[in-house]
């Protein structure tokens, strides 16, 4: 028989072939109406979970002991209890390149919204205002020439640069694990944090959920940025003090902002930046497209199929925990 795994939804079918032969997947039934689990109560034994939820040290104990390995849509696992995986054993893995190129081209969607006032003038024209919507608003921002200021250089915020580069922009940097040369080659000008505030038009998160990156764009942040400079966030929402953007953005100190990601999520229904006119919302679908979401279950598939077979997989955030099963 077969060991069994679950997720929380039906993969791929590309990526379920890659599982034949080597595991039972069931899909778990018990999700909110975001797609996510709500409960952990009919979780049944699994030696593997592939999705993306939040995943506690209670759910990894109601999986059962011999749960092997967590392996996660996307890039980060900041949803996930990492100490208590490693205590537990258990690999945690994820998916880094997956949704690069989509969440890359949803930044550049969103900076390109932004700087041609595309949603104001959306809603505009939907809620029944005039065409002459030019008497209304501030001219636009022309990228070419512009500067672009990415705070995280990964391989998502590298994509980012590559297609703001070729757009015209001048593009910097900030990110403590790349070098001056590295970023050169990339035509990034490195920076510091403050400079890179201060010079862009445009400010583009790219940058992980850890304690440092904390609300790193709060107060101080948001006032050194330039006066009617716009903010993109598709990274994660805990990156920004919202009330700190809601005020910056009401006094028109920033002329505008994009949200993929919020925090809470999903934000509250009364969440006031989802009702501002100069910002754009999308419910955190940087990676939902038909591509990327294949990468992503191809990639987490084999990986799962790999981790049961006994072979190490290429993405296995928790190291030591494999490095314990060698000896």
């Amino acid at each position: 028989m077969l060991p069994p795994a679950w997720t929380e939804y039906a993969i791929h079918p590309d990526a379920l072939a890659l599982l034949d032969g080597v595991c039972t997947l069931s899909v778990c039934d018990a999700t909110d109406d975001q797609g996510r689990l709500a409960s952990i109560s009919s979780l049944a034994p699994a030696v593997a979970f592939i999705g993306g939820l939040r995943c506690n040290a209670a759910m990894m104990d109601q999986a059962g002991p011999q749960l092997k390995a967590l392996v996660r849509f996307g890039i980060g696992v900041d949803r996930v209890d990492l100490a208590a995986a490693s205590e537990r054993g258990i690999a945690v893995i994820n998916t880094p390149d997956g949704p690069t190129e989509s969440t890359a081209e949803h930044a550049i969607g969103l900076i390109l919204g932004l700087a041609k006032g595309i949603g104001l003038a959306d809603r505009h024209l939907h809620g029944g205002g005039p065409f002459a919507i030019r008497t209304l608003i501030e001219p636009g921002l022309e990228l070419e020439g512009a500067t672009l200021g990415l705070v995280g250089l990964g391989r998502i915020g590298r994509r980012v640069a590559q297609i703001a580069s070729a757009l015209g922009m001048r593009v910097l940097g900030v990110d403590p694990l790349m070098t001056a040369e590295q970023a050169s080659a990339l035509g990034v000008e490195l920076t510091e944090l403050p400079t890179l505030l201060a010079r862009s038009d445009v400010v583009s998160l790219h940058a992980p959920s850890i304690p440092a990156t904390y609300r790193l764009i709060g107060v101080e942040a948001l006032a050194l940025m330039k006066q009617g400079a716009y903010l993109v966030n598709v990274a994660r929402g805990e990156l920004v003090d919202e009330a700190a953007l809601l005020d910056a953005l009401r006094r028109r100190h920033l002329a505008g902002a994009a949200l993929d990601v919020f925090d809470p999520e999903p934000p509250d229904p009364d969440n006031p930046l989802l009702f501002e006119p100069n910002v754009i919302v999308t419910p955190h679908i940087a990676a939902f497209t038909r591509a990327s979401i294949r990468r992503m279950h191809m990639m987490a598939a084999e990986q799962a199929a790999q981790v049961l077979r006994g072979e190490r997989p290429p993405n296995v955030v928790n190291a030591e925990v494999w490095e314990r099963r060698r000896h």
